[in-house]
């Protein structure tokens, strides 16, 4: 057996504290009202633009974690994913908006609440509280759908500010002198025939099938760990991957294993996390806070639960055999 010592262990842990943030992440990054905002890559390749995004951990594991920070009155533009995209709030209050000039609908998410956001929609959001927020996100499949479509507008207003996005989906910045090279063009706007594609899904069409309430989910999750994305889940989805919620009622400190990788992501409280030996790893254990992340390997009898009284609650995501996609609306 080989032995695997905690510090190694710790390479599949990144900590809120450790995150690196890349503030050159998008085509917004220099526009007005966006060009404060901190775009974390923390499994998985993202959906960064930039050549400075810095990634924890690399391993490709049938979805993308990464996060996005922001000061007060930040804003994300509106883009498009092919792919999943879902957030829950870690810190502060957001305002979602989507439609192809952000005004189709709106909600308003407070910590722990997560947002299934439908693929083929324009969507943005906003930090709308007082502090400093962050919110944790979900992309669908290893490559998270090949990148961000951006609305037009998004794209003309970058170029008024330096930042080109060139076809390959690099991001060039004019006022560094930088340039597209030979051969390689911009990114094209969508025409407004391509734009017709893209659905006016009003609130009510939204609201109730794609967002969970954190106090709903913590009810669910009293007896056992509550289903919250998947076929069968509080929002009926197939994105490739299923999220998972429990909390101190709900925690085993049973072991159990998966066939593939999983990651916890507590939200709320302290949380003590367990493996046993096998083939390959070394027993050990960790604790993880609000904002840590943790890729637990795939076959690694492993139990999580609170290590502390209080408030207790934590996202699980697992990959399934589904293809990574657009929404299932089965």
């Amino acid at each position: 057996m080989k032995d695997l010592s905690q510090s190694q262990m710790e390479q599949n842990i990144v900590r809120y504290g450790d995150l690196r943030p890349c503030k050159t992440a998008f085509i917004d990054a220099h526009t007005p009202g966006s060009d404060q905002k901190e775009n974390f890559t923390i499994i998985g390749g993202g959906v960064s633009e930039s050549a400075d995004q810095h990634v924890h951990i690399t391993d490709k594991i049938g979805f993308n974690i990464g996060a996005a920070g922001q000061p007060p009155k930040c804003r994300n533009s509106l883009h498009s994913h092919r792919t999943a995209e879902v957030f829950f709030v870690l810190k502060g209050r957001w305002r979602f908006f989507w439609g192809r000039h952000g005004d189709a609908g709106e909600v308003t998410l407070e910590e722990g609440d997560i947002f299934n956001i439908p693929t083929g929609i324009f969507r943005g959001f906003e930090n709308i509280g007082d502090d400093y927020g962050m919110i944790m996100a979900i992309l669908g499949g290893d490559d998270a759908g090949g990148g961000v479509i951006w609305a037009p507008q998004v794209i003309e207003d970058a170029a008024d500010h330096g930042l080109v996005l060139a076809e390959t989906g690099r991001l060039y910045d004019t006022k560094k002198g930088q340039a597209l090279p030979d051969g390689v063009k911009p990114m094209p706007l969508l025409t407004e025939e391509e734009l017709k594609a893209f659905p006016e899904s009003t609130t009510a069409d939204v609201v109730p099938n794609y967002v969970a309430r954190y106090w709903d989910m913590v009810a669910l999750s009293d007896r056992k760990p509550a289903l919250v994305i998947g076929e069968n889940g509080m929002l009926r989805d197939k994105p490739g991957f299923e999220v998972g919620f429990l909390t101190r009622g709900s925690a085993k400190t049973e072991m159990h294993r998966h066939d593939r990788a999983s990651v916890l992501m507590p939200v709320k409280g302290h949380w003590r996390v367990e493996w046993a030996a096998n083939e390959t790893y070394g027993a050990g254990a960790a604790t993880l806070a609000p904002g840590d992340t943790m890729n637990v390997p795939a076959n690694l009898d492993h139990t999580a639960y609170p290590s502390m009284t209080g408030e207790a609650a934590m996202f699980h995501v697992v990959a399934t055999d589904d293809a990574a996609g657009s929404t299932w609306n089965g």
